[in-house]
This record gives structure tokens, sequence and C-alpha cells, in this order.
């Protein structure tokens, strides 16, 4: 599987099927979930909690590290597509929907180059 060959679908199909395989349908509810997210999202942020602006470029030169937070990144999309699935929410749409939002928020004129 490769992000230029596979699916939101065929990843969500993924994700389910591991689940059901499991018999986790009575574990992966919203709550559960949406906290799991949040838990792996933070373990993500672990591995670069102390480190400075000018030495984030070694954490992609070192395999060992890149391997944690490739799993940890994995964690996180599993859980929400898991989510996504529960909830019945499209993903490509809602991502879509939500950066249209966005561009009106933060119209490229006045953003450009700046943030908030």
């Amino acid at each position: 599987m490769h992000d230029q060959t596979t699916t939101v679908t065929e990843l969500m199909q993924l994700v389910d099927d591991f689940v059901a395989q499991r018999q986790w349908e009575p574990f992966h509810d919203p709550k559960n979930l949406s906290t799991s997210i949040a838990i792996e999202a933070a373990e993500l942020m672990e591995h670069f909690q102390w480190l400075r602006t000018d030495q984030l470029d070694a954490v992609q030169e070192d395999a060992k590290k890149m391997a944690q937070v490739r799993e940890e990144v994995a964690d996180i999309a599993a859980y929400l597509l898991s989510f996504a699935s529960t909830m019945e929410i499209d993903l490509s749409s809602a991502l879509a929907d939500k950066m249209k939002k966005n561009a009106v928020k933060y119209p490229k004129e006045e953003y450009r180059g700046r943030f908030g």
C-alpha cells in the first residue's frame, strides 16, 4: 500500500477488518476512539518535546526515531479512520469542507507567510 495508490476507503476497510477480527467493536465507540487519538497524538509529541527548531532535521536523519514517529502517525491514523467509520464521517468531504472554511477564515492575501 502506498499513498499514491490507496484510497481512504481501502484504509478504513483495513482498520475495520482488523477491529472486526478481534471483535473490538464494543470498545471502539466515539468516546474511546477520540481519547485514543489524543493519547497517540501526545505520544507523537513526546518525540519532539524538548527539541529546538534547529534540531528537528536530525529526527528525519535518525532511522530509529523515524520508525518510532512513523508508528505513532500510523496509530493516530488508525484511530482516526476507525472514528470516522464509527461516526459515518466521509473524511474526504469533511477535509475539503474544512479547507474551504479555512480559506475564508484565513485569506491567503492576508496570511501568506504568517500565522494568525
